[in-house]
């Protein structure tokens, strides 16, 4: 075994997460989360938490060799201001590990700081860890330049101005994010011409949430505004888009309480997200929110009839998250066919979807979907993403109509 040891530590954190994988996949297939429930769901959400965990600790050696290695190489490696940095360095990546393990040991009806102060870590980690990456790619490519030109740039220099530039901006960044996702959430409104709506339908309202992971770093009391809100619009049908908690319920219970004063005139619905399923929990979710009059949307439709005229209705669909069919979960994953069952091309047809990816392929089976509603769309910027890894995202909360004329 002298070989495995002599292993890069990255290669033996991806050869582990890689065998952890095929063991989830076994597990979830064999097992699944019916046959044991008292033991099965944590099982799984650790094996999810440890998988995860391998695969940083290879962002982790990098972070390490360029913010600590490279700038304590001197003589005076071992003063008191490099051990500080190591310390400093060291509980930064610490915290950003253990972001993970906060939605299993600490969620409560309001967010501790430590859980806080852990997805601040896991936002500015992945923002460093981007731009580490890409200044070294800007770095070589000017070196080749460099080298063309027969000159050749002190090696010290490199080693110092390219770690130092991108703490900074991650710093910059990562102040940025949070307090952006510190102010309340932003409401964006949008005018959607459907040209098959109903005129009884004319006008209707409807209230987009999406990404709001209620657990270690969103409560009751972020709950509260944000239904507040929502209930301010008016809207005639509220939709959740999924991620809605990171959590179990029997631990969120009473943080999703105010879920239950959401107050649509023709209906409040829910598809599932990629989160629903890393808490092994969704089927308590989808009881849970039923008893709140949300009405999970688990591959099905439902007729959203107008009210001055109850000939007239559109077709509201929703499908599962596309992670439930990677992860295998028993009786979920993404079944459009099912979705859109007794959905017409007589009628206007609404798809609710998590991911944009699962839009997509919506479109490519069924073109005659008139709109498809998603979320997850905060992984499209460095800085998006910072506030995704924080779960403060800034929910969207959109609304949409359709003009008589058809013009937008």
């Amino acid at each position: 075994m002298t070989w495995v040891r002599a292993l890069p530590l990255e290669i033996k954190a991806l050869a582990s997460a890689g065998l952890l994988l095929l063991c989830m996949l076994l597990t979830r297939k064999y097992l699944g989360t019916g046959r044991l429930p008292g033991t099965t769901k944590p099982f799984f959400r650790l094996q999810l938490t440890l998988f995860v965990n391998l695969l940083m600790l290879i962002g982790s050696r990098y972070i390490w060799r360029n913010t600590v290695t490279a700038l304590c190489r001197s003589a005076d490696a071992h003063a008191r201001s490099c051990m500080l940095w190591k310390t400093a360095v060291c509980t930064f990546l610490t915290l950003a590990h253990f972001s993970f393990f906060t939605p299993i040991f600490l969620v409560a009806e309001e967010p501790y700081f430590i859980s806080l102060a852990a997805y601040a870590c896991l936002g500015s980690y992945a923002i460093l860890i981007f731009f580490l990456f890409a200044l070294s790619c800007l770095q070589q490519s000017y070196k080749l330049v460099q080298r063309k030109r027969g000159s050749f740039p002190s090696k010290s220099s490199e080693n110092m101005v390219r770690p130092l530039a991108a703490i900074v901006v991650t710093i910059a960044l990562s102040a940025a994010g949070l307090l952006n996702a510190s102010r309340p959430p932003v409401v964006s409104s949008v005018t959607i011409p459907l040209p098959r709506l109903p005129p009884s339908l004319n006008k209707l309202k409807l209230v987009l949430l999406s990404d709001i992971h209620l657990g270690p770093t969103v409560g009751r009391t972020k709950m509260a505004m944000v239904v507040g809100m929502v209930n301010a619009l008016k809207p005639d049908i509220t939709v959740i888009v999924g991620d809605l908690t990171d959590s179990e319920v029997s631990t969120l219970k009473t943080a999703a309480e105010p879920l239950r004063e959401l107050n649509s005139e023709l209906g409040t619905y829910f598809v599932t997200g990629n989160h629903e399923y890393y808490t092994s929990d969704v089927d308590n979710w989808f009881k849970l929110l039923e008893s709140m009059n949300i009405h999970p949307l688990h591959n099905e439709n439902v007729k959203i009839t107008g009210l001055r005229n109850s000939q007239d209705w559109l077709c509201l669909a929703g499908v599962d998250d596309i992670e439930a069919n990677a992860f295998g979960y028993i009786g979920h994953g993404m079944d459009l066919v099912k979705a859109l069952n007794g959905c017409s091309q007589d009628h206007t047809i609404v798809l609710l979807a998590h991911q944009p990816l699962a839009a997509k392929w919506a479109l490519q089976t069924r073109p005659d979907i008139d709109l498809i509603l998603s979320g997850q769309t905060t992984l499209s910027t460095v800085v998006e993403e910072a506030q995704k890894a924080l779960r403060f995202t800034q929910w969207r909360l959109a609304q949409w109509r359709k003009v008589p004329d058809g013009s937008r």
